[in-house]
């Protein structure tokens, strides 16, 4: 892939990052609505589509991320709990993220003869 392109996709993604959290400094919901939309998802099937033009590839793709969407919700079920309990947010971070972890682990495990 020419570096190029690499680097158009870098900073398409990373602004989209940066866009949302900065967003969210002025209006909470806003940003979170741009931080919820599936910006990367698509954009990633497009890419893959254009460097390989495979839709069966795509469909399979898309079918496995709404798989992995399930266990990615455990992050924000339970962050904010932790901090509405008083939990220092880097240690709340950590845990939660943890607990992510094996809902993705479960779910895997779970869906192993559902995804593809």
């Amino acid at each position: 892939m020419a570096w190029f392109q690499l680097a158009v996709r870098l900073v398409l993604s990373g602004g989209l990052i940066v866009g949302a959290s900065e967003i969210a400094k002025k209006n909470d919901v806003f940003g979170a609505l741009i931080a919820s939309l599936p910006l990367i998802s698509i954009f990633a099937m497009i890419w893959l589509y254009n460097d390989t033009g495979d839709t069966e590839q795509i469909a399979t793709f898309s079918k496995d991320i709404f798989w992995l969407v399930i266990p990615s919700l455990v992050l924000f079920l339970t962050l904010p709990v932790f901090l509405q309990r008083g939990m220092d947010f880097w240690p709340a971070l950590a845990i939660a993220i943890i607990l992510t972890i094996i809902a993705y682990t479960i779910g895997l495990k779970l869906a192993n003869g559902s995804i593809n």
